[in-house]
């Protein structure tokens, strides 16, 4: 990879599989290796209410933060699942996500979406 820079990915499959065997390994992976200078990922839709439910989804995403995986994730899909606090008080950044998301698309920056 000739130019390091900021990867996205964004988080929709509340698949545990999935969210363990990719998700988790390749944010984690992408900065302790180099892959990535900055991985940001997103959740959105059905994985807020995973994160906000599941205690062991909850540990793997400390360790993502962890290990420098900035986490945030959608105020709208959370309000309207009921997780909001949930995901506050694990300290996940929680904000609209609708105009940045269209922002990083316009912009044609790096987004795996999964």
């Amino acid at each position: 990879m000739s130019e390091k820079k900021h990867l996205y990915v964004l988080w929709t499959n509340d698949n545990l599989i999935t969210a363990e065997k990719m998700v988790f390994m390749y944010t984690v992976n992408s900065l302790v290796r180099g892959w990535w200078e900055k991985v940001t990922l997103i959740i959105w839709g059905a994985t807020a209410k995973l994160v906000g439910e599941n205690a062991d989804i909850q540990k793997k995403v400390m360790e993502a933060m962890d290990a420098g995986v900035h986490v945030t994730a959608c105020k709208a899909c959370s309000d309207q699942l009921g997780v909001t606090q949930t995901l506050e008080d694990l300290k996940i950044e929680v904000k609209y996500w609708g105009a940045p998301l269209t922002e990083i698309i316009a912009k044609g920056e790096k987004l795996l979406t999964i």
